[in-house]
């Protein structure tokens, strides 16, 4: 078994934003949420997680990407506690991960995931270029709204590698027939390390997550522009373990991700995932593919 990270999902009752595309909201699962200190049998429960991470240690994975239903950093005491059970493992993970829109991520809580929870890389979550567009379409309160190139100037500054997640939303059709200026404006606005292009997913449902995305997603074509323009002008890299291509261009990696939610059948898993309950499973949406 080749695990190509553990997603560990961050316990939150609510997420601050809304997000218009959002997959969570589109597959509601009710996950009980043992991994808390005030619950009954703690020691128990703890004890389950830690096997669950040292599972994932020992089957070859040493990433973690913290995320979740909400955004990861609306549970600090959660982050505290993970980064304490991912020491205490006999071989604890080095490369840690965050997925995040970036509310609340001000100095002060980059410095405590920098130096306290060990993130080395923080991937940020847009659907625009656009500080309006982004915000609208994530409906990220008012108050906890970020301007993204502030705030990915800041990640940078703390010393965090900084892979910028584009949800490919109808706001970059704009870049039809002009797919190098894509990746050109991505590089003068942020100055990524890393980017992954990601198609929006939409299930079959008539949820209003699900009809956004068939209204909003960014046209087949020009997702085909910008994996063309990739194909033909990046370098390639290496063959990641479940299947894709990390490319090089403009000084970045690039990486296309067209199966947000790892439907397809392969041998190697692109991530486990590591629910609250204490369990480990291959997929988000089918309690089915509980591992153990």
């Amino acid at each position: 078994m080749n695990i190509q990270s553990l997603s560990i999902v961050v316990p939150n009752k609510q997420c601050v934003n809304n997000c218009r595309f959002c997959v969570s909201r589109m597959h509601c699962e009710s996950i009980d949420n043992l991994i808390d200190i005030n619950k009954p049998d703690y020691d128990v429960h703890q004890r389950d997680y830690l096997e669950r991470m040292a599972f994932a240690r020992d089957n070859g994975c040493n990433t973690v990407m913290l995320t979740g239903t909400s955004e990861p950093q609306q549970n600090r005491q959660f982050l505290y506690l993970f980064s304490q059970m991912n020491n205490s493992l006999t071989k604890p993970f080095r490369w840690i991960e965050m997925q995040t829109t970036g509310a609340f991520l001000d100095d002060e809580y980059l410095e405590f995931l920098r130096g306290t929870v060990g993130i080395s890389t923080i991937s940020v979550s847009i659907t625009a270029f656009d500080d309006k567009v982004n915000i609208d379409y994530t409906q990220m309160p008012t108050k906890h709204s970020v301007k993204l190139k502030n705030l990915c100037k800041k990640i940078k500054d703390h010393g965090f590698n900084l892979r910028l997640s584009v949800n490919l939303t109808d706001y970059f059709d704009k870049y039809d027939g002009k797919p190098q200026e894509f990746f050109l404006d991505a590089k003068k606005l942020f100055d990524p390390d890393q980017i992954t292009l990601r198609v929006l997913y939409s299930s079959n449902d008539e949820n209003d997550q699900a009809k956004w995305v068939r209204e909003h997603a960014c046209k087949e074509s020009v997702v085909s522009q910008f994996i063309n323009e990739v194909r033909k002008t990046a370098t390639p890299l290496e063959r990641l373990p479940y299947g894709r291509i990390k490319y090089s261009y403009l000084s970045m990696s690039l990486v296309i991700d067209d199966d947000c939610m790892s439907k397809t059948a392969v041998e190697d898993y692109k991530y486990l995932i590591l629910q609250p309950n204490c369990r480990l499973y291959s997929r988000w949406d089918d309690t089915a593919s509980l591992i153990f």
